[in-house]
């Protein structure tokens, strides 16, 4: 909103101050962002996803290219496996699951300490958001990008810019598993950012750099 733009954080059904029940797969959730898209009366709009969001981000592109004016994918993968025991303990609500995707999901420099916001502890924060996820929500939403396998198939339909920020020592999302999606957006519509000592929570582990990075994709839109 600084550099001029008019933004919108949307919640998914179930998540947030959004009501309802959480979307049970990828390709619902991408409906669903193409619809609030258009009636929030903002296509084409620049997308915006985290991990999960950018699985919906790249489907909304895909199912409705009208859309989507650029899309930014933080923490993106062709495919995001998720191991049985974390499965389980999100399933049974257990804030082991939280702990678990935070301590794994985080980088080196953020683990050490110190943040760019004064005071802010990122594990702690991150762990307490997770664990607000009303009941159900985190297991479905693991669950649905376990089974989805459509992420290359939608970014070779794909028809706009793209941006993947990725950060060099994300293990839930690690880089070489994003080559399939680069590949498949083709003729030069990707590029690239890396960021070093950054997990897959890049945009609250380096929020300056992510900043950039976004402000950057928008400028060359």
């Amino acid at each position: 909103a600084h550099h001029g733009y008019r933004a919108a954080a949307v919640d998914l059904p179930g998540h947030g101050g959004s009501e309802g029940p959480a979307l049970s797969s990828i390709e619902q959730m991408g409906e669903w962002l193409a619809g609030a898209t258009e009636a929030l009366g903002l296509a084409p709009a620049h997308l915006v996803g985290h991990s999960m969001g950018t699985f919906a981000v790249l489907e909304a592109a895909a199912q409705r290219p009208g859309v989507a004016r650029s899309l930014v994918l933080l923490g993106t993968a062709g495919a995001m496996p998720v191991h049985p025991a974390l499965q389980a303990a999100a399933d049974a609500d257990d804030p082991v699951a939280g702990r678990l995707i935070t301590s794994w999901g985080i980088g080196s420099r953020a683990h050490t300490g110190g943040h760019a916001s004064p005071g802010m502890w990122l594990i702690g924060g991150n762990t307490s958001l997770l664990d607000r996820a009303r009941p159900g929500v985190l297991g479905s939403d693991l669950a649905a990008c376990d089974a989805y396998n459509g992420a290359e198939a939608a970014a070779a339909r794909v028809q706009c810019p793209v941006t993947l920020v990725l950060g060099r020592e994300d293990r839930m999302t690690p880089n070489k598993r994003a080559a399939g999606m680069i590949d498949a957006l083709g003729d030069g519509r990707a590029r690239t950012v890396y960021l070093d000592r950054v997990g897959h929570f890049l945009q609250v582990e380096s929020p300056i750099q992510v900043r950039k990075a976004i402000a950057a994709a928008l400028a060359r839109a």
